[in-house]
């Protein structure tokens, strides 16, 4: 037999071997350009425990010795609870994990002064007062 018989017959299988080559030549080098060669390079490094304290929101209400107030405030989901005839000063606190948090409080007295604080992680963000009859007072926080 004569090469020229010899490549006739075997010329596709040596053109597959040749691709097939050149192919995954190619293929590692473009993986080692683009792909990471240690795919669990964090296999052994755990969990990090990372130290992380809670947004503590504090409302108050503040008026008239033995007066009593309606009030109106949101949660740490921006549900909004209602209050009523309670005695003052009165004061209620959250705590979320939450990145943020919306805080109002809308207060009406039955007696001639009331007033209102919002206080974040114990920094007062918010206070407002107001004299009159049935006096009424509203504090907000647009982001805590």
């Amino acid at each position: 037999m004569s090469i020229g018989g010899l490549l006739k017959r075997w010329w596709i299988p040596l053109l597959l071997i040749v691709v097939l080559s050149v192919s995954g030549l190619a293929v590692t080098r473009l993986h080692k350009v683009f792909g990471s060669q240690d795919l669990n390079a964090n296999a052994g490094a755990g969990i990090k425990i990372v130290q992380f304290n809670p947004k503590v929101v504090k409302y108050e209400i503040f008026g008239a010795p033995g007066s009593t107030a309606n009030i109106n405030y949101w949660d740490a989901d921006a549900n909004t609870h209602q209050l009523n005839n309670v005695p003052l000063p009165w004061s209620f606190t959250l705590s979320t994990t939450l990145p943020t948090v919306s805080a109002n409080i809308m207060a009406q007295t039955d007696g001639g002064h009331i007033g209102c604080r919002i206080t974040v992680d114990g920094e007062l963000r918010e206070h407002q007062s107001s004299d009159g009859h049935n006096a009424q007072t509203y504090c907000l926080v647009k982001s805590a």
